[in-house]
């Protein structure tokens, strides 16, 4: 097994979102870690990679930037990520803060529910516009590949989604499930590849039209892609 990989390519969604952060294909990078069984590992390439990637392009490119706070988001402030420390939480203390918020949400917050973009946003901004880490979700929200934490009464698996301020999530990772048995109550298919054996490892997807619209100020998706595509845009 490689112990370090990635790909930064096009990814095709099918779900049905009509939405100012979803797009039907949109490209994204891909990374995988072989031999780990923590996912802090996980968490700390994700905080490299952000860092370093707005680091750069705040070093590099600055007019382009200048310029779209100037005309397109003069309230977007993209303090250099080298600068900051990225708050933690858990899914459960997620749900607490968000219980607990004066702000009265569309979708209320629950235990075995998933975050929304609303309350995602709400995170961010009570941990004081970081980045946030929100890890350990709940087993019945993330697929079948998320390796099981194996804990009680609330079940969960080992995953992560890194929110950024002005759109949310950003990143979503989770070490993989590497062990047979526990994968044979999930998905018969998906065994093969487990069968001969295989080695712990995680991974992580960031959307790269979504880091643009967290680094530009920019509201829609659809408008840091040049030709943007999403559902019933297609006119057969």
């Amino acid at each position: 097994a490689f112990t370090h990989v990635f790909t930064f390519g096009p990814t095709f969604r099918a779900e049905n979102s009509q939405s100012r952060r979803h797009l039907a294909e949109f490209y994204m990078v891909e990374a995988e870690l072989s031999f780990t069984e923590s996912l802090q590992d996980i968490i700390v390439v994700m905080e490299d990679l952000f860092k370093t990637a707005t680091s750069t392009v705040l070093s590099k490119c600055p007019r382009d930037v200048e310029l779209f706070h100037k005309y397109i988001a003069p309230a977007q402030k993209v303090i250099n990520a080298f600068y900051f420390s990225f708050c933690r939480i858990s899914y459960n203390e997620a749900v607490e803060i968000l219980k607990q918020a004066s702000q009265t949400f569309t979708f209320k917050p629950e235990w075995g529910c998933d975050l929304q973009t609303e309350h995602e946003k709400y995170l961010v901004k009570h941990c004081g516009e970081v980045p946030v880490f929100v890890i350990n979700y709940p087993y019945d929200l993330k697929p079948f590949y998320m390796r099981d934490n194996e804990d009680g009464p609330q079940h969960t698996v080992a995953a992560v989604d890194l929110l950024v301020p002005g759109v949310g999530e950003l990143c979503g990772g989770s070490l993989r499930e590497e062990r047979l048995p526990f994968l044979e109550s999930r998905l018969q298919r998906y065994l093969d590849l487990r069968k001969f054996g295989s080695v712990p490892h995680g991974g992580f997807g960031m959307g790269f039209e979504r880091y643009l619209q967290y680094i530009l100020g920019v509201d829609n998706i659809k408008d840091v892609i040049p030709f943007p595509r999403f559902s019933h845009s297609c006119l057969l």
